[in-house]
């Protein structure tokens, strides 16, 4: 809480949000299939402080439908790309839905960047930029978004100067069905991580503030043992980063047990007790920031020595310098939706325990 009393010359606290103009109660917007829909139009310096959303929708897929981007400076890249469910790493899971569906379930959870409570979501990550910013909400599904609410806090500078120094915030969505890496030396090793699952890569200077990490098992036994590691400013015999495992990464150690929320780490959803189903943890670098000066990229093995077969999926989130590496494409979105466990039962009997 360093800072509060601060009086600061200059500095205005401004909202935009779905409130309804009319002066009625029908506070939200409507999200049409295939519409992308402007959230905040702002102009000048300034910095985007709190977000918060809340989304009435009768597609049970909506939080990997609704994409959320958004733009600094006047640039036509998005420096973040990120269906919205996943930005605040809720919808990893199915619930059942009357008729006989399956649909994306909300899970409650919280950290000191981002909390989940039902379906509100919260964001406080600073996003700063010196000449504009632009956020926008794409709707892929085939249905509707009949009730979209949002606020978007941010404070305006009066100096454009104020925020020259301060790099521009970025999140890259990444899923991956791994590949086992079976042949080679015994023990198996990995030091150039050529095969790991990669949850982003970088050009420029900044730095890497964290991830959320979800794992759905597509076989019985620990899928844990994977090394993070991260290779900087050129590095690529040996990462700069290694870690020990997994669960250590985020915080726990000798395998995750229950679940747990804290402010930098947490394991927010656990699967089944056989380790398949979705297993979801986030690590944020809020004290420790990874730094790199020309270029990172940033991942982990599935498996000790990517040894393991199962699907992978993230957010990965930093800041740096401006204009940015284009970001990796965003698969359609058949490709990104949850794949209930029946369908992925079959390969079971060939894959490594």
């Amino acid at each position: 809480m360093n800072g509060m009393a601060t009086l600061h010359s200059g500095v205005t606290s401004e909202r935009a949000s779905s409130w309804d103009r009319s002066g009625g109660n029908a506070d939200f917007i409507v999200v049409k299939s295939g519409a992308t829909v402007p959230l905040a139009q702002i102009d000048g310096a300034g910095e985007i402080r709190h977000m918060w959303f809340t989304i009435a929708s009768p597609s049970p897929n909506h939080l990997r439908e609704l994409v959320l981007r958004m733009y600094w400076d006047g640039e036509t890249d998005p420096s973040v790309e990120v269906p919205i469910g996943d930005f605040f790493g809720t919808g990893f899971e199915f619930e059942d839905i009357p008729g006989g569906h399956t649909g994306q379930a909300y899970q409650s959870w919280h950290s000191l960047p981002l909390t989940v409570y039902d379906k509100a979501m919260n964001c406080y990550f600073p996003m700063p930029f010196g000449k504009g910013a632009r956020i926008t909400i794409s709707n892929d599904g085939a249905q509707d978004v009949p009730a979209f609410y949002y606020h978007i806090d941010y404070e305006k500078y009066s100096d454009e100067s104020a925020t020259a120094k301060e790099g521009r915030f970025h999140a890259q969505w990444h899923h991956q069905v791994t590949t086992p890496i079976l042949a080679g030396a015994s023990p198996p090793v990995n030091l150039d991580g050529k095969d790991n699952y990669n949850f982003m890569h970088a050009i420029g200077t900044g730095q890497f503030i964290g991830v959320i990490l979800a794992v759905q098992g597509y076989s019985t036994g620990w899928w844990g043992e994977g090394d993070d590691m991260f290779f900087i400013d050129g590095a690529k015999e040996h990462a700069s980063i290694n870690g020990t495992g997994m669960e250590d990464y985020f915080g726990s150690g000798w395998m995750f047990r229950d679940e747990y929320n804290y402010p930098f780490i947490g394991y927010s959803h656990r699967g089944n007790k056989d380790w398949t189903g979705t297993h979801v943890m986030y690590r944020f670098h809020i004290s420790d920031p990874i730094y790199f000066n020309h270029s990172i990229v940033a991942g982990i093995e599935h498996g000790h020595a990517n040894q393991r077969q199962d699907g992978y999926t993230s957010v990965a989130f930093w800041y740096q310098t401006e204009p940015h590496e284009k970001l990796d494409p965003l698969p359609p979105l058949k490709d990104r939706l949850l794949q209930p466990f029946w369908r992925i039962q079959t390969m079971q009997r060939n894959l490594p325990n």
